[in-house]
């Protein structure tokens, strides 16, 4: 008989990236970026920020962000520039990033049920 405490597997980690195709390409130099990769933010990549304006989607929360978390890294003027479609894509991408697995379960199934009543 083993003694040892029991452990359970950890979690399968939540969403810890994304890629957000652009509506309106950014144009660098000769290179055309259609793609946006964004990793999950961690604690350092928040500094500053304040992250109920983030989570309210607020534009100047969401444009320090950007550059610190997608891949090609944007500079600022890029993210400025950005359209307003592609940076409400990214920005609903970093809420997702940020919101619990739990609520983001729950938001999903609202989601399902809506579109099941309205089929």
């Amino acid at each position: 008989m083993n003694n040892q405490p029991e452990t359970t597997a950890p979690a399968a980690p939540a969403n810890t990236a994304a890629t957000v195709t652009l509506e309106c390409p950014i144009t660098r130099g000769a290179t055309t970026i259609t793609q946006l990769h964004l990793r999950k933010p961690k604690a350092g990549a928040l500094r500053g920020i304040n992250l109920a304006e983030l989570l309210m989607l607020r534009a100047e929360s969401v444009m320090v962000l950007l550059p610190r978390i997608t891949e090609p890294p944007l500079l600022k003027h890029e993210v400025e520039s950005m359209e307003p479609v592609d940076l409400i894509a990214c920005a609903t991408e970093v809420v997702n990033f940020l919101a619990p697995q739990a609520t983001l379960e729950k938001a999903q199934e609202a989601q399902r049920e809506a579109a099941y009543l309205t089929e």
